[in-house]
């Protein structure tokens, strides 16, 4: 199946017969990770805990389990969660006195310890975060790390003294954010939902956006500024310097295994997966060229390679199944191994490694006395190539607009001008079948009219199609 033609069958297909997901588990949309996709999350996940530990949050796991009791707490949470919750109503044959739910997100489930947790000023600000799963009941059609209803997720929380100390939160998120973009060479916008698309109970809410075929695009994770809407009704205050009590400001961060199947539609093509080298299990696959008189020798010079490049810290496989040069060529081109080296008796003879780059397709040798620096600063050279490639796909996904005369909606991400009222947005998301992603968060210069109503304004959003 081709990407181009048909982006959601190859994608469905990639990721099982590339060993990412099986959807063969029976509950539709709780998938089962496989070793090799599993490995992909854990990169990705041991990633996320380095920039989090380096700004002194806290790894924390709570129950999985919330009491309907604390989830009504914060009405507008209900409001917005309600139809995608998982219910528990019996303990064995049991019925329980007050239902239980799975966690949707955290909230609810974290912030009656909070209350508990903080009493001065001493203890602020709080910042501790936990990567589990959590359960949505999706309605729509699912697809594999992008639409399921068991999600494998990371979520930060953090409690601060007052707003302007939780802004500072939400500048060091798009840090880290920024850190770990690099890994996966991924682009995005930072787009600041509308009031009527933010997350509820938030003060705003910035989402985090890429752009996958077709002029959609995909939502990997968000970061909310709550203000006082949730200290308030689960009673967080601290004691302050001057002995008066205040509630504390508070944020989140979250993104999920949305990550994987990003990095997949972004960068993958019609061969198979793409991987970023900070993310592939292996980074390099070693593929020997025997020919009958030299298979000891060519296979002895391979052992050799594959050890010094794992002592040096490069993630490597050596293939030495039966199987032919071309048929070994497909099976690591599909799981996206960045580079491969290639060796026989004429580069032994030479003394040199042929490579091949999986991102581009372009192939060379490297001097076999220098290939552990050759091969490092290939995987530098590949993991920088891969982001600007993306970040290209991104750009020419953006199409400005100034009018909505058009018989079709372009499948691009339409960016326009915006008066800032709601009816207006609502006509334009009507008029296009497009979803309002919000306004840049680092504001563009921009001097235009309102698509709707023709009103001047400097503000400027983005809208696309959502997968």
């Amino acid at each position: 199946m081709k990407k181009e033609e048909n982006f959601s069958e190859w994608y469905n297909e990639l990721v099982e017969t590339a060993g990412l997901t099986d959807k063969r588990y029976p509950i539709k949309g709780m998938n089962v990770w496989p070793a090799y996709g599993w490995k992909i999350m854990q990169y990705i996940d041991s990633f996320i805990r380095q920039e989090l530990d380096a700004t002194n949050h806290d790894e924390v796991c709570f129950p999985l389990l919330i009491p309907k009791t604390e989830f009504q707490k914060e009405k507008d949470h209900i409001k917005g969660f309600d139809a995608e919750v998982y219910w528990v109503t019996h303990a064995g044959l049991n019925e329980l006195d007050i239902p239980l739910l799975l966690r949707p997100t955290s909230e609810t489930a974290m912030y009656p310890m909070f209350s508990i947790w903080v009493r001065s000023h001493g203890d602020l600000p709080l910042k501790i975060y936990q990567l589990v799963n959590t359960f949505r009941y999706e309605t729509k059609q699912t697809r594999a790390f992008i639409r399921v209803r068991e999600i494998h997720f990371f979520e930060s929380h953090t409690c601060h003294v007052d707003e302007a100390d939780a802004q500072r939160q939400v500048e060091e998120d798009f840090e880290i954010l920024e850190k770990l973009m690099q890994k996966l060479c991924l682009p995005y916008k930072l787009l600041k939902r509308t009031e009527w698309d933010k997350f509820p109970g938030a003060y705003y809410t910035v989402g985090i956006d890429t752009a996958m075929m077709r002029g959609r695009s995909l939502q990997l994770g968000s970061i909310h500024h709550y203000r006082e809407n949730f200290s308030r009704p689960f009673d967080i205050k601290y004691e302050d310097v001057d002995g008066s009590t205040k509630y504390v400001h508070q944020t989140t961060y979250g993104m999920s295994e949305r990550l994987l199947g990003s990095v997949v539609g972004v960068h993958g093509d019609d061969k198979g997966l793409v991987l970023p080298p900070a993310l592939a299990p292996f980074q390099v696959v070693i593929v020997p060229i025997l020919a009958k008189g030299n298979v000891e020798a060519v296979t002895a010079q391979a052992r050799a390679l594959r050890d010094e490049l794992k002592a040096a810290g490069v993630r490597v496989t050596l293939d030495e199944s039966d199987e032919r040069p071309g048929a070994k060529f497909f099976k690591w081109e599909l799981k996206g191994v960045p580079l491969r080296l290639e060796l026989g008796a004429r580069d032994i003879e030479k003394s040199m490694v042929a490579y091949a780059r999986r991102d581009d397709g372009k192939k060379g040798s490297f001097d076999r006395s220098k290939v552990v620096d050759e091969v490092r600063s290939m995987l530098e050279v590949i993991a920088k190539d891969m982001r600007a490639k993306a970040q290209k796909f991104l750009d020419d996904s953006i199409m400005d607009v100034d009018n909505m005369d058009f018989k079709e909606v372009p499948e691009k991400w339409l960016r326009f001008g915006w008066c800032g009222e709601q009816e207006c947005g609502r006509k334009i998301e009507e008029r296009t079948e497009l979803k309002i992603l919000g306004s840049p968060y680092v504001k563009e210069d921009f001097h235009g009219k309102c698509l709707c109503c023709g009103k001047e304004t400097d503000t400027v959003v983005y809208a696309a199609r959502a997968m």
